[in-house]
């Protein structure tokens, strides 16, 4: 439907309708108060000479035909009123769907620019959510990492202090093991001594002779069995250094009671004499 912003056809309608109501009014009139053809009237004259007198002949008045009504058309009905008001009905419904056009038109306005509000506060409410979900994130990252450095830093301090503890602890093992070392080498060399002083030479014992003596002893140092191991000698040698080791019991006892073991390896080498 075309808008009419300035009411032209409203106008030319009431315009158009005032100009047939004029013209219908002057019709009227025109039928009613038309004018009668005039009609002669009949005198009597005596034209006066001063010679001859000459009487003019009478002249008979005519009586006007009767008068004849004329039957006018009937008046045409006065639509003005009505038609008027039908033009202010359209003109009002013409309006009123012109206002109801307008006001949809703002209501669209108002529930675009409702929903562009709403989207814009839904947007920045997600910008505002992630933004603190990236400095809880960050935040989370910062801590964990602290946690992190500490926790390796703890196992540093941790893996320092072992060090340094197993350090004394073998420190302290070596120095248990070479005082031990000692004692044992000390307590091996009194045994191995007393063995061979208390060792006869057999006539067949070589120079150089080495045997291995496996011994198995009594807390006390007391022999219990001797068995020769590896040897360069007979049998005869052999025979000699387990006597040898039965006349040297009981054993001498270490001078370091934690170096005393039951079963003994000891290597047999007299000295030449």
């Amino acid at each position: 439907m075309v808008r009419d912003s300035h009411n032209v056809i409203p106008f030319t309608l009431a315009l158009l309708l005032h100009v047939l109501l004029f013209g219908s009014l002057i019709f009227a009139l025109d039928f009613r108060d038309r004018p009668r053809a005039a009609m002669p009237l009949a005198i009597t004259a005596t034209l006066v000479s001063e010679d001859v007198v000459v009487e003019q002949p009478k002249v008979v008045e005519e009586l006007p035909p009767p008068k004849v009504e004329e039957k006018l058309p009937p008046p045409e009905p006065d639509t003005s009123e009505q038609d008027r008001r039908e033009a202010e009905e359209r003109k009002r419904r013409e309006d009123a769907l012109v206002e109801k056009e307008r006001l949809n038109r703002i209501a669209k306005e108002e529930a675009e620019r409702k929903r562009k509000a709403e989207e814009e506060a839904e947007e920045r409410r997600k910008a505002d959510e992630a933004e603190k979900e990236r400095k809880r994130v960050e935040v989370e990252r910062v801590r964990q990492a602290e946690i992190e450095r500490q926790r390796l830093e703890n196992e540093r301090l941790r893996q320092e202090a072992a060090a340094a503890r197993q350090a004394e602890l073998d420190a302290e093992s070596n120095r248990l093991k070479a005082m031990a070392a000692t004692a044992e080498a000390a307590y091996i060399f009194a045994i191995q001594q007393k063995i061979v002083r208390n060792w006869v030479r057999p006539p067949t014992a070589i120079a150089g002779l080495e045997c291995i003596v496996n011994v198995r002893q009594l807390p006390g140092g007391e022999v219990v069995s001797v068995n020769i191991g590896e040897c360069n000698g007979d049998s005869t040698v052999r025979r000699s250094i387990e006597a040898a080791v039965h006349k040297a019991s009981p054993l001498p006892a270490p001078s370091d009671p934690s170096v005393f073991d039951r079963n003994l390896r000891l290597e047999f080498r007299p000295s030449e004499q």
